[in-house]
Formats: C-alpha cells, structure tokens, sequence
C-alpha cells in the first residue's frame, strides 16, 4: 500500500473510534503504531508525547501530526490531521445543523454511554503499558505517584506544567550523567524549522493588528490565538474560547457544542467546528472549516519547527535523564486524567465495573481488536438502555 494512503486509512479509522478525549487518544495511538504497527519504538513515543505536552495545542493531535510526519514526512503529517480530524469535523458540523433535533435522542445516550466505558478500558490499558515502559526505577515511579496526586488535587494548567517541569528537575539531580559532566548543553539551531516557526510567530503577532479590518480574518485570529495558549488539552480551551468570543455565540449553544465535543469521537478541539458553523449561519461549512484550521494551526506549526530538534536533544545523556523525569510525570497526568474526568463520569454501578474489567481482560489478555471492542461496547450500550 502505498505510504500515504496507509497513513491517511490509519488515522482516518483511529477518528471514527477514538472517543474519550487526549488522554484515550494516547492509549489509541500507543496500541496501534507502537505495539501493533511498530511505526515507532517506545522511547520514540515517550520522546513525542513529551513534546505534545510541553508545547501548546491540541496534544494527541499534536502525536498523530509527529507520527504522520515520521512516517511520511510533511505530507503523511497533513493526511495524518486529515484522516484523524475529519469524522469528528463531519460528526460536529452535521450536529451544529441538526443537533436541536439528535442531542437527546435515546439512541445517541446509550451509544456515548457504552462508548464512555470503552473509554475507560483503553486509558487503564495505556496507563499500565505506559507505567511499566517509563517508570523502571524508584525515582521515575515517585514522580509518577507525586505528579498523580498532585493533578487530582490540583488539577490546574499550572499544576500540570509545573510537573513536567519538576520532573525534568530531579530527574537531571537525581541521575547526572558521568560521560556529559561539565559539557554544555548545545541546542541544534540547525534541526529547528526556522519557517515554521516564523510563521507561527508572524501570525500571533500580526493578526489581532489586522483583523479588526475583516470578519473572516477576525474570526481566524480568534481561534488561531485559542489554540496558541492552551496548554493542558482539549478542556482547557473551554474558557478561552469563550473569552475570545465575547458573547458572539449564544451560551446554551456554546455548551452544547462543549458536550457535543465530548461525546463524539476524535480531538476536543472540533468544537471549533460547531462553533465557526454557529458563528457563520450563511455560510456555516465555510465558517467550521476557516474555525478548526485556525485552532489546529498553532500547535501544528511548533511541532513542525521544534520536533527534529528535540530529537536531538532527546539523545544528549543529560536530556534523555530529563526526559525520562518528564515521561513519568506523564504517566501520572494521564492516572489522574483516568480518574477525573474518564473513570468518575463514566463508571457509576456494579454493572458498569463489570463491564469495564471484561473489556479490560479482551484488550490486555486476549488482544481483541479495537474495531470489536467498539462494536462489543456499543450494544452494550443499546442493551443496558433497553433499546434491545
């Protein structure tokens, strides 16, 4: 098959069932391309899902743009958003149109509800992969329970910075590198996209300069702004948006976009898409498409400037020790996001538990393959509201 069409068919089939936010994005995207695929080993994944984490956007979208680019370069990485995106875009805009009329129907409830669950089985699943892959000693597996309980208590955008930051710290105190000692840290200017990074950086700047003159501009920069600042995942868009927004779009559309968001497979940050249709009701695909390119740019044009010269950095000793402190404070923000918000909104009877724990034993045990966990999941769902 050929490279870019397999790029764009993975993805395209991770969008129609990876439901349950970033955090199961993560389980999804380690499943296929490192366990099943074996596109990238696991350190190279640790390697990106630092980089999605430290730097602002859309972080699982941010992981299958990095993975499509390495495994097909600038083309695989824009098949790789398309094919990801697009059933969530196509889901988001279809209910900007019509959700007055599908956003309570029965069917919808007991599908998200067997959906949620499936949600469940696929973080628990990564947690413990991902656990045992980055958290091989006593200091990396403190970190990780430290970072944990932090962001449960805490769960702010400056709670989750701050541990990576943390982590990177005492990794780098607690494990020096005897080979390295004394040398100078050198960043690879070479590896660093210089274009990219100019554009992302001409266009923060010069669009709120500009856009006051044009709707369709102002509009870009509202968005495109958004998802310069977020740091922390899809949620946390939420209040930027609606800062950025100021009223335009009515308060109980905003929230059903929110909801809407959430319960449709694929990225958070297509609510952008229910929004940019809400926004322009002439014109409301011209509008959701304008909305969810200005969101995802940001984060796609720094993944694209920074992600080979992290690559480098990511093989300097000192770094790699860094790292390895960075990736199990990420084992513990994604326990903490498979408590709150996926394990808590999900999982609230005896039934439910069970549920949870035979998907488990399927994926972990039996290695059942996702597409059948979904279908399994789904009647579920229609049984358990009596639909059958």
């Amino acid at each position: 098959m050929n490279k870019y069409l397999e790029v764009f068919i993975c993805f395209f089939k991770l969008g129609l069932i990876s439901f349950g936010g970033p955090a199961a994005h993560i389980g999804y995207f380690q499943k296929k391309f490192v366990e099943q695929l074996r596109w990238l080993e696991q350190n190279e994944f640790a390697h990106l899902l630092s980089l999605s984490q430290f730097l602002p956007g859309p972080g699982s979208s941010q992981m299958g743009f990095a993975i499509g680019y390495k495994r097909a370069g600038h083309f695989g990485a824009w098949l790789a958003f398309l094919g990801f995106t697009l059933p969530s875009f196509i889901l988001m805009y279809a209910l900007a149109i019509f959700s007055a009329n599908v956003e309570y129907a029965t069917t919808v409830g007991a599908l998200i509800y067997g959906l949620k669950l499936l949600a469940v089985v696929v973080v628990a699943d990564a947690v413990l992969t991902m656990f045992t892959a980055f958290c091989r000693c006593l200091t990396t597996r403190l970190l990780a329970v430290f970072s944990t309980l932090l962001l449960v208590f805490m769960p702010t955008i400056f709670s989750q910075i701050s541990v990576l930051f943390i982590g990177a710290a005492i990794a780098l105190l607690i494990k020096p590198n005897q080979d390295v000692k004394g040398a100078l840290l050198q960043v690879p200017w070479k590896k660093i996209n210089v274009p990219a990074l100019l554009v992302f950086v001409l266009l923060f700047v010069s669009l709120p300069l500009v856009s006051d003159r044009y709707y369709w501009l102002n509009m870009f920069s509202n968005f495109y702004h958004s998802g310069s600042l977020v740091f922390g995942g899809g949620h946390v868009v939420l209040p930027l948006l609606q800062e950025s927004l100021q009223g335009l779009v009515a308060t109980d559309r905003f929230i059903t976009g929110y909801a809407l968001a959430q319960a449709v497979p694929g990225p958070m940050f297509t609510m952008a898409t229910f929004l940019g249709a809400e926004l322009v009701t002439v014109q409301p695909l011209v509008g959701a498409l304008v909305a969810t390119l200005a969101i995802f740019l940001p984060g796609f044009l720094l993944i694209l400037a920074l992600q080979n010269a992290w690559q480098t950095l990511a093989n300097n000793p000192r770094v790699a020790n860094a790292i390895s402190g960075v990736s199990a404070c990420v084992v513990g923000l994604l326990i903490s996001a498979f408590y709150q918000p996926i394990l808590v909104s999900a999982v609230h009877t005896v039934f439910d538990v069970v549920l949870v724990c035979i998907g488990f034993y399927l994926l972990r045990y039996r290695k059942l393959a996702i597409a059948k966990l979904v279908l399994l999941f789904a009647l579920t769902g229609f049984f358990a509201q009596g639909l059958f």
